[in-house]
């Protein structure tokens, strides 16, 4: 136990309490939730963040996006703007927040991409604006009951799932772990390559003390080939200094020192907004490293093409390292065929 535990615990029993009574209103019907019409997929956790909620949004995109008018919504954190906004060609970061714009600049041939605090007043919004939408997935919206979704995917990460995990502040949880229990899918992510089937089974024993009927998988992830964030014609360096603005860097550090020389690294808070003393701090520790450049997340590099700091990072190579879903195919199948149910049965179709 670390030594200033005992002075959080107060304030981490008064927000699981708050949160159970929030929670026991909704279970009794005192706070209604609403099922639309529309399908909707539920995707979210029980933490603060970094299970891999957008690479997992991003793996639902490219399972449903040639068959289905599909639209996305989120609460759009960390943007300037507030309420209702449908991403269009002049959206950028800040008015979106970083992650649906990262999947807006993946996506926008494709699908819609929407940011409300109220999911409720947002989903007619978007049917109103694009009616042919067949499909909404509403992203980090597990704690949003207000919405009753037809599919409800919680993920939770191998490194820290949330069985071993503790209400805030103590830990990462934003409600107890018996929230678990209203997902009808539950997914370990990172988990790591080749995982043991006693470990499987040791992971699946203790979700069951939660959740007595969701489905359960294992996934990991799988990294891509580098992508020029801001002039292609740039090569790849030998050296990068690692840039990284996201819940947990490790798993993203420990992928790129595989690969490449990291002499330095710029370890930021989730979401971080970034200022021009940043940018000139990252520049100068490129200029000390011969044959260096940049290297960061897909949400991160969505903020550093930033136009205020194209002038500092003109002649710098600055790379993104993407990254997806490694999934079996035949649990993939499971959940598409899950959602191409819930479609059918609420009356849309391919």
């Amino acid at each position: 136990m670390r030594w200033f535990e005992p002075l959080l615990f107060p304030f981490s029993l008064l927000y699981d309490a708050a949160t159970s009574l929030r929670n026991y209103l909704f279970d009794i019907g005192h706070k209604k939730s609403i099922n639309f019409d529309i399908p909707t997929i539920v995707v979210g956790n029980l933490s603060l963040g970094g299970t891999g909620k957008t690479p997992f949004t991003e793996f639902l995109i490219r399972m449903l996006a040639d068959d289905f008018k599909v639209a996305t919504l989120s609460r759009g954190y960390g943007r300037k703007t507030s309420g209702f906004f449908l991403a269009n060609d002049s959206s950028d970061a800040n008015q979106l927040g970083d992650e649906p714009f990262q999947i807006f600049g993946k996506f926008k041939d494709k699908i819609s991409v929407a940011v409300g605090e109220d999911r409720v007043m947002a989903i007619p919004q978007i049917i109103a604006e694009r009616p042919e939408t067949e499909v909404v997935l509403l992203d980090d919206a597990f704690q949003h009951r207000y919405v009753k979704g037809d599919l409800n995917i919680m993920l939770t990460t191998f490194q820290r799932p949330f069985f071993e995990d503790r209400v805030v502040p103590l830990g990462t949880l934003r409600e107890a772990k018996g929230g678990a229990s209203r997902a009808d899918i539950i997914i370990v992510t990172k988990c790591p390559d080749a995982l043991d089937k006693i470990t499987k089974a040791t992971y699946h024993r203790k979700i069951r003390n939660y959740n007595q009927r969701a489905k359960i998988f294992f996934v990991g992830l799988k990294y891509g080939q580098l992508q020029n964030v801001l002039d292609d014609q740039l090569p790849i360096p030998q050296n990068f200094v690692l840039v990284s603005g996201i819940a947990n860097d490790q798993l993203f550090k420990k992928e790129v020192e595989k690969l490449y020389q990291v002499p330095f690294h710029f370890s930021y808070s989730d979401h971080h907004h970034y200022k021009v003393e940043d940018v000139k701090e990252i520049v100068y520790k490129c200029n000390e490293v011969e044959d260096s450049g940049i290297l960061t997340t897909e949400k991160d590099a969505v903020k550093l093409k930033a136009s205020i700091f194209r002038d500092y990072l003109a002649e710098i190579p600055i790379f993104a390292m993407p990254v997806e879903i490694n999934m079996d195919i035949e649990d993939a199948n499971f959940i598409k065929e899950s959602i191409l149910q819930i479609i059918k049965e609420k009356g849309y179709s391919e």
